[in-house]
């Protein structure tokens, strides 16, 4: 756990493995790809932390979380990022002939993003890409998206709505979808080419923040303007709190 969140530590390798292996027996299930966006969410909000933790997966996304797992003893932890496992999972999918679907974008993007995918991974089987109205689903809505992703045959369904919306559709749709449910946030328009990615050292450094801030000020400054600074300041209380063994203290300061 970090901060009351659950993280699984692991590898591109070993979360494809699982993802894969579920898909071919049609297991309902869902996969979170974890970063400091989500774990602020949860602390604010007990629902949407038993909707994380409750997932059959919960990847570390975020450099930040990585380092946290390494400094907690999972030394084998290394950085799952929901996008470069998309491309995994497709890989393995096409290779193993199953079929995915896309949930969420537009439907310029995801016309987009199925030619990208398809051209890049010669064989994958896109059986349905649905592009859902902005706003809350009703609950029919979803018990009708639920009826067309499993009428499609598809057993691997990457949402792309983000966080926290995403989490909570898969939290709710994925016992009615013979399929593992993967929210992969902003893949979508990463892989379509509508936003730009941002450069592998920045990645590694943990600073893919800076680069998408500066691309999406707008849209995202409160995600890294008001989450990354409590993000900070709760981790230090917490390591502060650790150090000196005190373990009635709630971790990063999280709701009851």
């Amino acid at each position: 756990m970090l901060g009351g969140m659950r993280v699984d530590a692991g590898t591109y390798a070993s979360a494809t493995d699982k993802i894969l292996a579920w898909a071919q027996v049609g297991r309902p299930s869902y996969v979170c790809a974890a970063n400091v966006h989500m774990l602020m969410e949860t602390r604010d909000s007990a629902d949407y932390r038993r909707v994380v933790n409750g997932a059959d997966l919960v990847t570390s996304d975020g450099m930040p979380l990585v380092w946290l797992l390494r400094r907690r003893g999972f030394r084998e932890a290394r950085r799952v990022y929901g996008p470069d496992l998309m491309l995994a999972v497709c890989e393995r999918a096409a290779s193993e002939q199953v079929q995915i679907g896309l949930f969420g974008g537009t439907p310029e993007v995801l016309a987009e993003l199925t030619q990208r995918l398809t051209a890049r991974v010669p064989g994958l089987q896109i059986a349905c890409a649905i592009a859902p109205p902005f706003g809350k689903f009703s609950p029919e809505q979803n018990r009708e998206y639920a009826r067309t992703l499993q009428d499609s045959g598809a057993r691997i369904v990457f949402v792309g709505l983000g966080c926290p919306k995403q989490e909570r559709w898969m939290a709710e749709c994925s016992p009615l979808i013979p399929a593992v449910l993967l929210g992969v946030g902003a893949a979508f328009n990463f892989h379509a080419g509508k936003v730009r990615q941002s450069p592998a050292w920045m990645q590694r450094a943990g600073l893919e923040w800076a680069f998408r801030f500066a691309m999406e000020p707008g849209r995202l400054w409160r995600r890294y303007l008001w989450h990354n600074p409590r993000f900070i300041w709760a981790l230090a209380g917490e390591e502060w709190r650790r150090r000196r063994g005190w373990s009635g203290a709630q971790r990063l300061n999280e709701p009851t």
